[in-house]
C-alpha cells in the first residue's frame, strides 16, 4: 500500500485506533475522512485534527452505512483506501439468560456485520481506484478471551471474512490487508489490566509497528503480542487458551 496521496475513509475513526491511524495518514499527506456514532466525539476530532473530514454514521445501522456508500460516491469519488475499524467491547457471561436480545448481538452487528456492508456499498468504487480495504480485528481472532466471548467471536468471523474476501479480489487489482492488534491503551478495553504475561500496548507503539508493517506489503500486520498469539495458537493451542481463560476469568460479569 502506498502511505500518501490516498482518500481514506476510516469507519470508528473519531477515537481511539481510528483517530491515531486518521492523524497518521493526515501526517502522511492522505485526505482522510472519518466516521463515528457520536457527533460530539466527531467534533472533538475535528478540533484536534482540523483538516479531517466527518461523518456521523452508526456501522450497525444497515441504512446508514448504505447511506455512508451513497455520500462517499457523490461527495468523495476518489476515495481509494476504506479502513474498516468501527467496533464495541463488551464483557459478558454466557451462563445465564439475557432477555435484551437485541444488546446481546450489537456486536455482531457492529464489528462484523459492519465491515461486511460497508465493503459492499464501497466495492465498486474500489475496484475502480484499485484500492485497499483494512479489516481491523484483533491479536483475540486466534485465542478468545472468555470474559469477551462475543467481541473474539466477531473478530474470528472478521479474520475469516478477510481471507476470502482477499482470495476473491485476488484478480481485480484490490489490495486486502487485516490489521490484528493486541490490548491496545485505549478507552475500549476499560478495565482490562496488564499483568506480567499479559501486556497492554501503548497506543503510539501499536500504531508505529503498524505502519512499519504497511510499509514492508504485509497482509497480515500482527504488531506486539499479537504475533505472540499467532504463533501461540499454532505451537500451544490447549496452553495458551489456557492462560488467557485464568487471566480475564475475574473479568466476567457476577450472575446476580
Amino acid at each position: 500500500m502506498k502511505l500518501s496521496g490516498n482518500t481514506i475513509l476510516i469507519t470508528g475513526g473519531s477515537a481511539g485506533i481510528g483517530l491515531a491511524f486518521a492523524e497518521k495518514f493526515v501526517e502522511l499527506k492522505n485526505t482522510v475522512i472519518i466516521t463515528g456514532r457520536t457527533q460530539a466525539k466527531l467534533d472533538a476530532a475535528k478540533a484536534a485534527v482540523p483538516s479531517l473530514h466527518c461523518i456521523q454514521c452508526d456501522a450497525g445501522d444497515p441504512a446508514a452505512v448504505k447511506a455512508l456508500g451513497a455520500e462517499i460516491t457523490a461527495n468523495h469519488p476518489e476515495t481509494n483506501v476504506l479502513m474498516n475499524n468501527a467496533g464495541i467491547f463488551d464483557y459478558r457471561n454466557l451462563s445465564e439468560a439475557n432477555d435484551d436480545l437485541e444488546s446481546l448481538t450489537r456486536e455482531l452487528n457492529i464489528n462484523l456485520a459492519g465491515p461486511i456492508r460497508t465493503v459492499s456499498v464501497l466495492i465498486e468504487q474500489l475496484k475502480a481506484k484499485k484500492g485497499t480495504i483494512i479489516n481491523v480485528s484483533s491479536g483475540l481472532a486466534y485465542v478468545p478471551l472468555q470474559a469477551a466471548p462475543i467481541y473474539c467471536a466477531t473478530k474470528a468471523g472478521l479474520h475469516s471474512y478477510t481471507i476470502t474476501l482477499r482470495q476473491q479480489l485476488k484478480s481485480s487489482g484490490v489490495e486486502v490487508i487485516e490489521l490484528l492488534p493486541p490490548a491496545t491503551q485505549t478507552e475500549l478495553i476499560g478495565d482490562l489490566k496488564g499483568d506480567g504475561s499479559f501486556k497492554i500496548m501503548p497506543l503510539q507503539d501499536m500504531v508505529d509497528s503498524s505502519f512499519k508493517g504497511l510499509r514492508a506489503g504485509h497482509e497480515e500486520i500482527r504488531p506486539g503480542q499479537a504475533n505472540q498469539l499467532f504463533w501461540m495458537s499454532r505451537i500451544a493451542p490447549g496452553f495458551i487458551n489456557g492462560q488467557l481463560e485464568k487471566g480475564s476469568a475475574e473479568l466476567v460479569p457476577k450472575v446476580a
